[in-house]
C-alpha cells in the first residue's frame, strides 16, 4: 500500500512538472507577442496593443533579472550578516537594515536622481536605475529569508559534518544549503512576487513598463476602467505563474528530501 500511494505521489509530481514545463512557452509567447491577444480586446486596449506589449516585456525583464540578482545578493547578505568578521557583518547588517527600513519609491529616485549629483560617474538610465534599486531592495529582504533558513537547521548536523571532516564551505552548500533552500522557498517566493508587483514604481523615473503604459492610455482614452482591469489582470497572471512554478518546485524538493 505504502509503495502504491508513492507511486501514486510520484505520478501527480511528473505530471504537475510536464504542465509547468508545457506552460513555460505559452508564457513566453504571450509575452513576446502579447500584442496579438491584447488586439483582439475592445478599444482602447485593442488600438493600443503595441504599447501594452512594450509594457508587458519592461515588466517581465524588470522582474526577472532584479529577481536573479536580488537572490544571489540575498545569500551574500545572509552570509555576511552572519560572518564573524565585524568587518563585513556590520556593512552587511547596516545595508539591511536601511534597504527594509525606507520606502523602495525613495530607493528608486536616489539611484536615478541622487547617486549622478554624488558621484557623476554613476549616471544611470531610467531602466538601469529600476533594476539596480529593485535589485537591492529584494536582495535585502532574501538575505533574511535564507539567514533565517540557515539558523533553522539543527546544529547537531553541523556539527556531525565537521566529525566527517568536511569542511565549512562543504557543510554549507551540501549539507545546509539544500535544507535552507526549502525552508526559504516560501519567503523567496513571496518576495518575488512582490517584486514583480513593486515593479510598477518605476513608471515614477520614466520607465516604460505595464504600469506606466496603463496610465498614459487611460488619461488620453478617458477610459480608465478597462485599462486598468487590463493592466490587473497581467499582473495577475504573472504572479499566478511564479506561485505555480514555484509551487512545482517546492513539491519536486520536498519529493526528494522525504526519499533521502
Amino acid at each position: 500500500m505504502a509503495n502504491t500511494a508513492t507511486t501514486r505521489a510520484d505520478s501527480r509530481l511528473i505530471e504537475k512538472d510536464r504542465l509547468a514545463v508545457a506552460a513555460l512557452p505559452f508564457l513566453l509567447v504571450f509575452l513576446l507577442f502579447s500584442a496579438l491577444p491584447f488586439s483582439l480586446l475592445p478599444d482602447p486596449i485593442g488600438s493600443n496593443a503595441r504599447q501594452f506589449e512594450e509594457g508587458v516585456r519592461t515588466t517581465v525583464l524588470l522582474t526577472v533579472f532584479s529577481g536573479a540578482g536580488g537572490l544571489l545578493i540575498g545569500v551574500a547578505l545572509a552570509l555576511a550578516t552572519d560572518a564573524s568578521s565585524r568587518w563585513l557583518r556590520i556593512p552587511a547588517a547596516m545595508l539591511v537594515a536601511v534597504l527594509r527600513g525606507t520606502p523602495l519609491l525613495v530607493q528608486i529616485l536616489f539611484v536615478y536622481l541622487g547617486l549622478p549629483s554624488l558621484i557623476p560617474s554613476l549616471t544611470l538610465s531610467a531602466l538601469a536605475s529600476a533594476l539596480l534599486a529593485l535589485t537591492l531592495n529584494v536582495g535585502a529582504y532574501n538575505g533574511e529569508v535564507i539567514r533565517g533558513a540557515l539558523a533553522a537547521i539543527p546544529i547537531g548536523q553541523t556539527e556531525a559534518a565537521l566529525a566527517l571532516g568536511l569542511r565549512s564551505s562543504q557543510i554549507l552548500f551540501l549539507v545546509k544549503g539544500p535544507q535552507a533552500l526549502r525552508l526559504a522557498m516560501p519567503g523567496l517566493v513571496n518576495n518575488l512576487i512582490a517584486l514583480a508587483k513593486d515593479s510598477s514604481l518605476a513608471y515614477t523615473i520614466g520607465v516604460v513598463e505595464l504600469t506606466n503604459v496603463g496610465n498614459r492610455i487611460a488619461s488620453s482614452s478617458f477610459l480608465p476602467v478597462p485599462v486598468l482591469l487590463t493592466t490587473a489582470t497581467v499582473y495577475f497572471v504573472i504572479t499566478a505563474w511564479i506561485a505555480w512554478s514555484a509551487g512545482t518546485l517546492d513539491d519536486r524538493l520536498s519529493s526528494k528530501m522525504s526519499r533521502k
